[in-house]
């Protein structure tokens, strides 16, 4: 049932009919801004009619009220503050809330602000929805492991629906940040390390959050964030400064942005970090210059938690004003948790300090945004039916996309002797270690409404998947922190008594994500020493990780058969490494970050440049370390199978490619060599071999997934273009310059086949 407007909007929508009148037919579609799609121009035309018309009813301090976003109750990510309050919504004081969901909670409060303000602009209600609400799915860096774009706008799409149900507007994701240092927390919030794949996962999870028409009532605003170099932020530390070259920010930490910008995200993240010694909250010319101007965006810049105040510390602002003077000037429309637009800048606009024309915009913009979600058509049309948000909530189908979202996330590192799949019929199974029967470790870091008790454990998958067959024998061993090894030797003599052993390791969910860094990438507390012990019994071992970034586990190879990386799975991750360990489901996973082999090679990636002189084994004066090697432990798009693969060498259309037309397709055959079927990521890189400027030895720049049965070949073709062979000249232009590119083509970046071709004049 569509609720009546409140007087006050009434008459702002009897204003816009006499505005519509001049307009064209298209904008005054009958079906309303509810209905309609708002992408159009004859619906921006109406859009910007309507919101002259509030705007010009609206006080300096509505206007600013609209700006402001207090938390709800439960939702710090940094220094206290007040909460919103249905005083301060009353009167006109709050624009969006953030952290605060259910239907009953924010149709009340809904209601507080369309009923008892002037105007009755309704409330935005902003969350953390970033890989699932009550429905977790795995964490983005297991996601993306994926290289699966299909699944993981699907996974998002669930998340949209599910969190409107619950009656949010706007979720504050994808991160899209790009980051090299696996130190750094929030590593396991975004696609890795690569520029090409985390566009595509910044792209999938837009359209996947917003879906096909944002005026319907299942779609979220997404927020691209953070805009921008936060994960290179120095030491791996979080809130940190990062310093680059310009050439590094348009080349590797901005094309996220770009393919979220053109995927259509409504909003972006400004990033708590600086660049070049300007705070992104204060950095006009990377947000109005690049991100509004360049690229032409025109969505809602959001503040991260208290990021206008810490323009104080940052020091660029001698107080509240002024930070609130700086952020405005920069493009930062909403304020969040500081209440400094609200309470500071008031006095600072009317005496001339602030112009009013930068209020206005921001004003704008978050007015633009509350009109394409349709709630000026129907504030409540996210929270009125309470038996949509039980029947959206963890019911089977959800379920059952998160477990196939985590299936396809998860990395066989190593296999040796064919150790998985493991048998059904085994009478007994070890299974061992800190994390086997962990809940927390299975819905990982922002878990917003998820709960322990809708999480499947390994050890109530394997359970569900043995039934009475197996017998299991179950033991801790240790702690995931901590130097107690008094749990080891009951672990070897359960690992002895097993016909095979299953070892579930790794970190504690709050060991990452946001303000979690570590300094050492090594296995906490005493798990590698007791990994080492249970595979010393000869046993066939498998260890299965659970993490929020890339392990340096060097010390198992060699000792333990098989590893399996399976990040923070989601609620379905028992089920899922089940299906995955007994061969229900082949592995298909492949890395998207480098696994070092110890911290002391971070920053490390696959894309590094070649330097005068790169690493040669027995010459002294190259590039490499004297204790390890310079190489990594699994590369990135790394990941084995069941089965394996075999490439042809890559074939390219033209051998030659004239400037004038640089379109180019390249061929590769792959082959299935093994017993089983099996799911393959064709990976393809290039590389431009000589240019006016150093390049990487190698870029991804296409992927694949191909599902082949045993013997079974297919070729696969690759289009190439001007975007995927242009570079960043020495005058910092987007130019193909003439000369030879490699083409690479493999299952992951350290195993590929080559082919070359010219681009001439």
């Amino acid at each position: 049932m569509r609720l009546n407007p409140q007087p006050s909007l009434r008459v702002l929508l009897a204003s816009l009919a006499v505005a519509l009148l001049s307009l064209p037919a298209v904008a005054a579609d009958p079906t309303g801004p509810g209905q309609a799609g708002y992408s159009s121009a004859g619906n921006r035309a109406a859009e910007k009619a309507f919101v002259d018309t509030l705007m010009a009813k609206m006080t300096l301090e509505e206007k600013l009220g609209q700006l402001n976003q207090p938390r709800g109750l439960g939702s710090d990510t940094g220094p206290a503050a007040t909460a919103a309050s249905d005083a301060q919504i009353a009167s006109g004081a709050i624009g969006s809330i953030l952290g605060s969901h259910g239907a009953a909670l924010t149709c009340r409060l809904q209601h507080v602000a369309v009923e008892q303000t002037r105007l009755g602009i309704p409330l935005l209600f902003a969350s953390d929805v970033i890989h699932g609400f009550r429905t977790l799915f795995p964490v983005p860096l297991g996601e993306a492991a994926s290289f699966d774009t299909a699944e993981v706008r699907n996974a998002a799409r669930v998340a949209a629906v599910e969190a409107t149900a619950h009656g949010i507007h706007w979720t504050y994701a994808p991160m899209v940040d790009i980051s090299r240092d696996p130190r750094w927390g929030r590593i396991v919030e975004g696609a890795g390390e690569d520029p090409y794949l985390g566009s595509a996962m910044a792209a999938a999870r837009v359209r996947g959050f917003q879906g096909d028409d944002l005026a319907a009532p299942d779609t979220l605003l997404a927020t691209a964030k953070h805009f921008v170099g936060y994960g290179a932020a120095e030491g791996g530390r979080d809130y940190n400064v990062a310093d680059m070259s310009e050439r590094t920010l348009y080349e590797v930490y901005l094309p996220p942005f770009k393919a979220a910008v053109d995927a259509g995200a409504e909003s972006v993240m400004a990033a708590f970090n600086e660049v070049a010694g300007v705070p992104m909250h204060a950095n006009r010319g990377l947000i109005e210059g690049v991100l509004r101007g360049q690229w032409g965006w025109d969505g809602v810049l959001v503040s991260d938690y208290t990021g206008v105040m810490e323009l104080i510390p940052h020091g660029v602002a001698a107080n509240r004003e002024e930070a609130g003077r700086l952020a405005l000037r920069a493009g930062v429309d909403v304020d969040m948790v500081s209440e400094i637009y609200l309470k500071d800048l008031p006095a600072a606009v009317r005496a001339g300090r602030v112009p009013m024309a930068q209020v206005d915009a921001s004003v704008r913009r978050v007015l633009n945004a509350k009109y394409r979600l349709g709630l000026f058509d129907d504030p409540y049309r996210y929270c009125k039916d309470v038996r949509r948000e039980q029947a959206l909530t963890l019911n089977p189908q959800q379920r059952a996309a998160a477990r196939r979202m985590a299936q396809k996330s998860f990395v066989l590192l190593q296999n040796d002797g064919g150790v998985l799949p493991l048998s059904k019929s085994l009478r007994t199974l070890a299974v061992i270690g800190p994390l086997a029967d962990h809940r927390a470790a299975m819905l990982g870091n922002w878990a917003v409404a998820g709960r322990q008790e809708d999480a499947i454990t390994p050890i109530e998958g394997l359970r569900a998947a043995l039934g009475d067959r197996t017998r299991l024998l179950v033991a801790k061993g240790a702690e995931i922190e901590g130097d107690d090894t008094s749990g080891i030797d009951e672990a070897v003599r359960v690992a002895r008594s097993a016909d095979a052993v299953v070892m579930f390791l790794g970190e504690h969910p709050e060991m990452s994500a946001e303000a979690n860094n570590r300094s050492s990438l090594d296995l906490p507390g005493v798990q590698q020493q007791l990994a080492l012990a249970v595979a010393a019994t000869g046993k066939p071992v498998v260890v299965v990780l659970l993490n929020g970034r890339p392990l340096s586990i060097g010390a198992l190879q060699g000792k333990v058969p098989a590893i399996l990386e399976a990040w923070f799975p989601g609620v379905e991750g028992g089920h899922a490494i089940a299906d995955v360990l007994f061969g229900d489901v082949k592995p298909s996973g492949k890395l998207p970050v480098t696994f070092p082999r110890n911290v002391g090679q971070v920053p490390i990636y696959y894309a590094h440049k070649n330097t005068g002189r790169p690493p040669r084994e027995g010459e002294k004066y190259t590039s490499k370390y004297l204790d390890v090697p310079w190489t990594p432990l699994y590369a990135f798009g790394h990941g084995l199978s069941y089965t394996t693969f075999h490439y042809d060498a890559p074939v390219v259309q033209r051998a030659t490619l004239p400037m004038s037309g640089l379109q180019q397709q390249v061929s590769v055959r792959v082959t299935n060599t093994g017993k089983r079927a099996g799911a393959e990521v064709v990976q393809l890189y290039l590389r431009d071999d000589v240019a006016s400027v150093t390049r990487p030895v190698k870029e991804l720049r296409g992927f694949r997934r191909v599902e082949l049965q045993p013997g079974e070949s297919r070729t696969l073709t690759f289009p190439l273009g001007f975007d995927d062979l242009a570079m960043y000249d020495i005058d910092m232009r987007r130019v193909v310059e003439p000369g030879t590119f490699t083409v690479f083509v493999g299952g992951s970046s350290d195993d590929v086949q080559e082919a070359r071709f010219d681009v001439v004049p």
